[in-house]
């Protein structure tokens, strides 16, 4: 299924790498998973914004567990189609992680540089076991040795935008993954 969006102003293409109705069957899948992993415990499930807000809001409403919510901040694109290796991360300080099970979510993986940062600093605060539960991992740009524990799509190295996933603020709301073709 090809759909495409095109900005007039910029002359941006977007196409459908993965639809709606693939995205959403998989999260749901993902969610039976983490239920099913999870039961009789109470994780904390963290959300990376801005791009994990849609597809942690998906997940959290299939789970049939209970679960805590919170968000930190992290960012390496800047205002970039590539990672530029240094992430800024804002409101670990606010979560009560001391001794919490932690399913970290994800919008995509790319280098894998924030997650290893992120998993880095939760443990030297005292955070229980840490999991990694993402919708998308593009191994060809890891740099850093991350795996997520629960995976929604394997995705070729293109710039993905969509269902929570942006370029330069725009196309998160798009409700499919795509690719921009300029």
């Amino acid at each position: 299924m090809k759909k495409k969006r095109e900005n007039k102003s910029s002359r941006v293409k977007i196409i459908c790498l993965i639809s709606h109705r693939r995205v959403v069957a998989r999260v749901k899948a993902l969610a039976r998973e983490v239920s099913r992993d999870y039961r009789g415990k109470n994780p904390l499930v963290l959300g990376i914004l801005k791009g994990s807000f849609i597809f942690m809001a998906d997940l959290v409403r299939e789970m049939n567990i209970p679960v805590e919510c919170g968000f930190i901040q992290a960012s390496s694109y800047g205002r970039g189609t590539v990672s530029s290796g240094k992430v800024k991360i804002a409101g670990l300080e606010k979560l009560p992680i001391r001794d919490r099970e932690i399913i970290l979510v994800e919008d995509i993986i790319d280098t894998g540089l924030t997650l290893k940062e992120i998993s880095w600093i939760l443990k030297k605060n005292g955070a229980g076991k840490i999991k990694i539960c993402a919708l998308l991992d593009k191994p060809a740009r890891r740099k850093a040795d991350i795996h997520p524990d629960y995976l929604g799509f394997t995705v070729p190295d293109h710039f993905l935008v969509g269902f929570g996933l942006d370029w330069d603020e725009k196309y998160r709301e798009l409700p499919y993954v795509g690719y921009i073709k300029k």
